[in-house]
């Protein structure tokens, strides 16, 4: 057997998250069909993560195991003639059986798209950013260094996927000019993510932002570790994975 390893980038706006489901249309799914055609049996693909409905990937990676005898396989050119137009290969390599999609990384990126424009909201950014409306910048920076480093994120975790811990730390959020006029992007940078955790501490950010919450009150959300005291989940389409990093 070897091992493949996959950089995808898709656009989840028609999809139903990553997770292989029975009845709905996820990233995971398609990708396995198309690898069942080629390599004529069911393949299993891991990915670094599950991104949730209507969230993007520029850099989600995956891996599967396959026979032998499809090494010589242009596994970019294969799976691109047969994937739908929303999910594209973007880099391939065969790797170590040793690599691990999920648990061999050690650092993930997102990237988060706000429109704070009050007047209007270019159609043609609706599946890419969220329309937060005005929002002043300093406040939510001030906040967004309450994050920084080691803690429990317990408070910023939505339910649904069971860890043996919430600590995570946070090396980065930045904020970056957006391809609009009216739009930033905020990047977040971590050795993991909760689920959801992203979008959670963006919609504190924005609440913040908006002035309903004080920047000095993030730090007692987040010490209590109560999720029922933090601001609403972020929604999904201003969301995108852009990048997984691994040791070696």
């Amino acid at each position: 057997m070897i091992r493949i390893k996959l950089i995808l980038a898709y656009e989840g706006t028609d999809f139903s998250g990553w997770q292989i489901q029975l009845r709905d249309r996820t990233v995971q799914g398609e990708l396995e069909k198309c690898l069942e055609t080629i390599a004529g049996k069911p393949v299993r693909v891991h990915g670094s993560g599950r991104t949730d409905a209507g969230v993007h990937a520029l850099g989600q990676v995956v891996h599967f195991d396959c026979a032998d005898d499809r090494r010589n396989i242009p596994w970019q050119r294969a799976l691109n003639s047969l994937l739908p137009r929303d999910v594209r290969v973007v880099d391939w390599a065969e790797v170590p059986d040793d690599f691990h999609a999920r648990y061999g990384a050690v650092s993930k990126t997102y990237e988060y798209v706000l429109w704070h424009k009050q007047e209007f909201f270019l159609p043609h950014r609706r599946r890419f950013a969220w329309d937060c409306g005005p929002v002043e910048f300093s406040l939510m920076e001030e906040a967004a260094a309450v994050f920084i480093g080691e803690h429990d994120f317990a408070a910023f975790q939505n339910v649904g996927t069971p860890v043996s811990s919430t600590i995570r730390i946070i090396t980065e959020i930045s904020r970056h000019p957006g391809l609009a006029e009216h739009e930033t992007v905020w990047r977040f940078s971590a050795n993991g993510f909760l689920k959801q955790m992203v979008r959670n501490l963006m919609g504190c950010l924005v609440n913040c932002g908006r002035g309903k919450i004080r920047p000095e009150e993030v730090q007692t959300i987040l010490e209590n570790g109560d999720r029922s005291a933090a601001p609403a989940t972020a929604p999904p389409q201003g969301l995108t994975l852009m990048n997984v990093e691994y040791l070696s």
